[in-house]
């Protein structure tokens, strides 16, 4: 990539995180240029993401994945898992803005969770480890404060598939797009939505939901 294109970039991310009220050191931004550009690299040898224009990377990937950041922040909590994560979306760019934060990244597509791994070492990530498992079948040392999903299947499929992976007072935390009334309906007893955030992600004129859900 050019230097001109990088900074374009550089430039696109900031005023997101400015817009969202997230600070950023000059390293963390950094690291978010390379992770697009990373991606950019990868995507065209691997398809990791079905978007492929730069900048909408950078709307619909890295900005959608940082809004959720303030209301996260809420629950106070240290070690996250991101289960079907995919290209990374929200877990690595979260690791980037949280370096003291514990954040496990899980996928079952190999070719995805090698790209997560060659981009940690790229920058030295030690806050994040990568498995290429199935969730029901992960079973941690150590259980999560928070399980997050972004492009898993349905609530009720998060909740049952992952609840050997939360502490009982752990909280599932679904990035969604049109608040999910069916899914809610749908949802299996002993769980209860503690809270729903409307996010406003910069640049994207569409719809995202933040559900907070815990074991009752």
């Amino acid at each position: 990539m050019t230097t001109a294109v990088l900074e374009q970039w550089r430039a696109l991310i900031s005023s997101g995180c400015e817009e969202l009220e997230v600070e950023l050191t000059s390293q963390q931004l950094d690291q978010l240029v390379s992770y697009v550009e990373q991606l950019v690299k990868w995507n065209n040898a691997y398809n990791l993401t079905a978007i492929r224009e730069p900048l909408e990377m950078i709307k619909l990937h890295v900005l959608d994945s940082l809004a959720i950041a303030k209301p996260l922040m809420q629950l106070n909590a240290d070690r996250f898992i991101d289960i079907g994560t995919g290209a990374g979306l929200p877990g690595m760019i979260l690791a980037i803005l949280w370096p003291t934060k514990t954040i496990h990244l899980l996928d079952t597509n190999g070719k995805k969770t090698r790209f997560l791994t060659q981009f940690k070492h790229l920058h030295g990530l030690n806050n994040v480890t990568v498995f290429n498992q199935r969730c029901e079948a992960y079973k941690p040392d150590i259980a999560y404060d928070i399980v997050l999903s972004r492009a898993f299947a349905s609530i009720t499929d998060m909740l049952e598939g992952c609840q050997q992976l939360v502490y009982p007072k752990g909280f599932f935390v679904a990035m969604k797009g049109t608040y999910p009334h069916a899914e809610l309906d749908a949802m299996p007893s002993g769980f209860s939505l503690l809270n729903c955030v409307a996010l406003h992600v910069p640049g994207v004129d569409a719809e995202r939901h933040l559900l907070t859900i815990q074991q009752q």
